[in-house]
């Protein structure tokens, strides 16, 4: 009887241990959601209170390739209720790197003093060979 009462109480334990252990939510929200499911991608994701934002990419000469994806990149923040001031990382992949340093004036146009960590990388091709350079962002909800 002793030993039935300590297993029932044992299994109690366990169970009780187990669906208190918090459950992963992670919630996917498209840009273009056609193009996202075919690739097999999210625009963002967001799990607790960060939101991981993928690559946006673009091609053409490097000022508008900078143009392009920060813009594109402020609207999926405002889209999520965030701005530049919510990015704590950024992550850029860039065919040439130079050019993009000579762009960083644009870049400062979004983030204006609220600058996140950041690392800024050489690639020799993006998804498209067409493309020139793709950033990726993590942001943080406020609490």
């Amino acid at each position: 009887m002793n030993r039935h009462l300590i297993l029932v109480a044992a299994l109690a334990a366990v169970s009780g241990y187990v669906s208190a252990a918090p459950q992963s939510k992670h919630s996917c929200f498209h840009s273009m959601e056609q193009l996202e499911k075919e690739i097999g991608f999210c625009q963002a994701v967001r799990s607790g209170n960060t939101l991981h934002v993928s690559g946006v990419a673009a091609g053409g000469s490097m000022d508008a390739a900078v143009r392009s994806v920060y813009g594109r990149l402020g609207e999926v923040l405002e889209a999520q209720g965030l701005s530049f001031a919510n990015v704590v990382r950024e992550t850029v992949f860039a065919t040439d790197l130079d050019a993009f340093i000579a762009n960083k004036a644009i870049r400062h146009e979004f983030y204006g003093t609220s600058l996140p960590a950041a690392s800024w990388v050489q690639v020799q091709r993006l998804y498209l060979p067409s493309y020139v350079l793709e950033v990726e962002l993590t942001a943080e909800f406020e609490e």
